[in-house]
């Protein structure tokens, strides 16, 4: 499968309406982080809390991470020259923004990308009094949230000082308009987190609440995992985004680097 994905010219113009898209969207989640290790190591001791000595936002990778990032930056090296990211946009978190710049080295566009964008609004969910807590610590010290984070499934449901995915997806309708204004025509490359992987699949494919929650019951992003969208021009009467690949970790199995599906912290029941 390497270098399967298409590739074609950065800007278009489909005739009596100029495109407004940007040519192709990768988003990528993060490499494995430090607290992914340690989410997995209190799940499995049944402790209500994650050992984590950092923020959340500070939390770097692990070396497995670093290791699934530069499997990624040597995947994008051998595309073509016009397969390339043009533009890289990064949550400002410490793991992701590690991820960034590791796959920016070594997919060789240090040149040509000066440097990474960091964006706020591309940041992880935002858990509140649920940070840094297992499944188990929820349920025996929160057990009405617990409850009626059930009854109202997570797509609704928010946790005291936290979002829920609806407020996720505002802040990332905002980046749409970002990216049909400032990287028209532009290969851009996101990375970021689960989350935010999900509602942009959301937003690009127009889905239900029940079809991307059908989504992420059926397994959790893989670290370094690429979804792909490019412009279509036959599509609509202007163009469109079209998914061309989801999860897609190839370039992680053909250089030797595990493929990791951990939840990010703190964990969450599938629902």
């Amino acid at each position: 499968m390497r270098n399967a994905l298409p590739s074609g010219p950065r800007t278009q113009d489909i005739g009596p309406v100029a495109q407004k898209w940007p040519q192709r969207i990768w988003i990528v989640r993060h490499g494995e982080s430090a607290g992914n290790v340690a989410r997995d190591a209190a799940e499995a001791a049944q402790h209500a809390w994650i050992d984590i000595a950092t923020r959340d936002m500070d939390t770097p990778l692990s070396d497995l991470g670093r290791r699934q990032s530069e499997a990624l930056g040597a995947w994008f090296a051998a595309l073509p020259d016009d397969g390339k990211p043009t533009a890289i946009l990064s949550s400002p978190y410490v793991r992701s923004m590690q991820s960034a710049t590791i796959i920016r080295e070594h997919a060789g566009v240090a040149a040509t990308i000066e440097r990474i964008v960091a964006d706020e609004r591309l940041r992880e969910k935002e858990f509140g009094i649920l940070d840094r807590m297992t499944t188990h610590g929820i349920r025996a010290t929160y057990p009405s949230l617990s409850e009626q984070r059930q009854h109202v499934g997570k797509f609704y449901f928010r946790p005291p000082g936290g979002e829920s995915w609806c407020d996720v997806i505002l802040r990332l309708r905002s980046v749409i308009d970002t990216l049909t204004r400032d990287y028209v025509g532009q290969s851009v490359l996101i990375v970021a987190h689960q989350v935010i992987v999900n509602c942009f699949r959301y937003l690009f494919e127009r889905l239900t609440e029940a079809e991307i929650l059908a989504i992420d019951r059926a397994g959790d992003v893989p670290n370094c995992g690429v979804t792909l969208y490019e412009f279509d021009a036959t599509k609509g009467s202007r163009g469109k985004l079209v998914m061309r690949t989801t999860n897609f970790v190839a370039p992680l199995v053909e250089h030797g680097a595990p493929v990791t599906t951990a939840p990010d912290v703190p964990a969450a029941p599938k629902s």
